[in-house]
């Protein structure tokens, strides 16, 4: 049986997660050329089709979309990865995903899902920030997710291809990355903790996110590839909710029970954004979506999820890097 749904990028921390709501409902065929994401994440996921390729390839894309009738389009590099990668990670972010609209618009797909960031924004200029708010990313990755929206807009107004541009705010989850530039802000404070070692918070920790748990995220992408009056539209995905980073540490501390230890301070990161905060009510009334995990709720299952799993803390911390925005390419 052919899968219905592509999911480009999807042996990564949401894309799996993704691939995991998907097929509940049949199989599903996967993309992706594991520079960040891993094999191991669909481990146990029925009928999951995994093609080892990358977007820039002609050839990989049009053996990924053979018979394929939905896109969700998920593959990039992050946001540290553009500090000393920039031409790369626009290669991948923007490059990419106009390479992957025209092989989907040959092939006539019905749906292409495109998972876009809230870093597109830059720091709230006014909040909650709903998606008319102005754009004005500090990075490059930022950049080059606005320009693949760009690209996913003119794909349909050009040629009626039906697009769905979703914003996800911060997500956490199983899964999430601790390593490289790769690093997330709660795994990399869970990592250290683990380690008997306080969590770093860059700046004085008064700069916010909204906090969202993967598989609340990622059932509000697999939902914008069937609400019809999606279609042409972008549509945040966060809680609502604004946390502070100092405030985050802290509820790593409290829930790891490591009342020994304190959070530090380091020099703020380059091109950090200061706030985000959602408004979601246009999930809410076109996606028909609302996120049901709390903050500390949330974290408890990613900690459980690590004890199930037996991570190796030890090892964990060695993949960890501090200062995961400095590389060796000057590209």
């Amino acid at each position: 049986m052919t899968p219905r749904s592509l999911v480009v990028g999807g042996a990564g921390f949401i894309g799996s997660a993704l691939a995991r709501v998907l097929a509940a409902d049949g199989p599903v065929r996967v993309l992706d050329d594991l520079s960040t994401g891993r094999a191991e994440n669909l481990v146990g996921v029925p009928g999951v089709e995994l093609i080892e390729g990358t977007i820039l390839s002609h050839d990989d894309l049009a053996e990924a979309l053979d018979g394929i009738e939905v896109v969700f389009h998920l593959a990039c590099l992050g946001v540290r990865h553009s500090l000393h990668a920039p031409i790369e990670n626009h290669a991948v972010n923007a490059t990419g995903t106009l390479l992957l609209l025209e092989a989907a618009r040959q092939r006539s797909v019905e749906r292409l899902v495109y998972t876009s960031s809230s870093e597109v924004y830059g720091t709230a200029l006014r909040a909650p920030m709903d998606e008319d708010h102005p754009t004005y990313p500090h990075t490059v990755y930022g950049g080059s997710k606005l320009a693949g929206e760009a690209y996913v807009r003119a794909y349909h107004r050009t040629w009626g291809l039906p697009t769905v541009v979703i914003r996800p705010f911060n997500a956490y989850g199983p899964r999430s990355h601790h390593e490289g530039d790769s690093g997330e802000v709660i795994p990399r404070f869970i990592t250290r903790v683990m380690n008997g070692l306080a969590p770093i918070v860059f700046g004085d920790g008064r700069q916010t996110r909204d906090l969202t748990y993967v598989d609340d995220t990622a059932l509000g992408i697999a939902r914008a590839a069937d609400a019809e009056s999606a279609v042409g539209q972008t549509i945040n995905l966060g809680t609502g909710v604004e946390t502070r980073i100092g405030d985050l540490a802290q509820l790593v501390l409290d829930v790891l029970g490591r009342s020994d230890l304190s959070v530090e301070h380091a020099e703020p990161r380059p091109g950090d954004v200061e706030r985000l905060l959602a408004d979601p009510h246009r999930a809410e009334a076109t996606l028909d979506w609302r996120p049901t995990t709390d903050l500390e709720t949330g974290i408890r299952r990613l900690v459980a999820w690590h004890d199930e799993v037996q991570t190796d803390w030890r090892r964990a911390l060695a993949e960890h890097v501090d200062i995961n925005w400095v590389g060796s390419e000057s590209g």
